[in-house]
């Protein structure tokens, strides 16, 4: 049983109510895995604002949301089915992708994608009706439930995807400021965008673990597009926005930790809340 002074909200002793975010072995679970999904989101987050791909990675958000209830569905670890539905979301983005005759075309059937995945995540939820206890959870997120299993899964996979980002980083980075340039000076565009998918599918089938379905796009997008804001220079601009995913996981896993809210809401609002300052200041 854990202590009722969990849920008694912060006091005014603010170095205690630090300390007693350490107390408990799932607290720190949380904020292990909330700094591992941080600093992974962070970085594919500005590579996916820099390539105009949040459209994209919206959809792969919501297709967390059918991988997860069918895993559940199944009987099987709910990573399971983050990942694979999320892996194979972003090969049929990137086979959209390719075959696209213009902008609206792809908007059109990345959209069809969306319905289509929400209908599946419905489908597998009336499917299985243990899934219902746990549907908050599942698409607004979640702290109490992440074990050190997970945490070990968690770091595996984000230190996969921020190394081969970063072998990527320079081509990439060409290909996404002037695709038609970098293909004519010999750099595999289309290569380069098959394996971006791949790695934000990865991404957000691991943040949609801390953040829940639909609201991982917050922790993706946000901070990265803040940065943005912030600086156009790439390094720092990829700097700032790690800090700012962060500096709102570790503020909302906190928030949450002592309200009965989940960690969702509250990364997203401050999230939210930190973008629209940075536009009003920099205006």
């Amino acid at each position: 049983m854990l202590d009722a002074a969990v849920f008694q909200g912060l006091s005014w002793n603010l170095l205690d109510d630090f300390r007693q975010l350490f107390t408990y072995p799932f607290m720190v679970n949380a904020l292990e895995a909330g700094t591992i999904v941080a600093v992974m989101a962070g970085v594919t987050g500005w590579f996916m604002v820099l390539r105009r791909q949040a459209f994209a990675g919206h959809t792969l958000s919501v297709i967390a949301f059918p991988g997860a209830a069918a895993a559940g569905w199944a009987g099987v670890p709910l990573a399971l089915g983050y990942f694979g539905f999320c892996g194979a979301g972003a090969l049929v983005l990137a086979a959209i992708a390719g075959t696209r005759r213009s902008l609206g075309a792809e908007s059109a059937a990345i959209g069809s994608l969306q319905a289509l995945a929400l209908a599946l995540g419905f489908v597998f939820v009336s499917l299985s009706h243990s899934i219902l206890t746990g549907l908050d959870s599942l698409l607004f997120g979640t702290f109490l439930g992440i074990t050190r299993s997970q945490v070990l899964v968690l770091l595996v996979v984000a230190v996969a995807t921020v190394a081969v980002t970063a072998f990527a980083a320079r081509p990439l980075f060409f290909a996404s400021v002037d695709s038609d340039v970098a293909r004519a000076s010999g750099v595999p565009v289309r290569l380069l965008g098959l394996g971006f998918l791949l790695v934000l599918g990865l991404s957000v089938a691991e943040t949609s673990q801390i953040t829940g379905a639909l609201l991982v796009f917050a922790l993706l997008v946000t901070p990265a597009a803040t940065a943005h804001r912030l600086t156009p220079r790439p390094w720092l601009g990829l700097t700032l926005a790690v800090a700012l995913a962060l500096a709102v996981t570790w503020a909302g896993l906190a928030l949450a930790y002592f309200s009965i809210y989940p960690v969702g809401f509250y990364v997203t609002s401050l999230s939210f809340g930190v973008y629209v300052l940075v536009r009003i200041v920099t205006r």
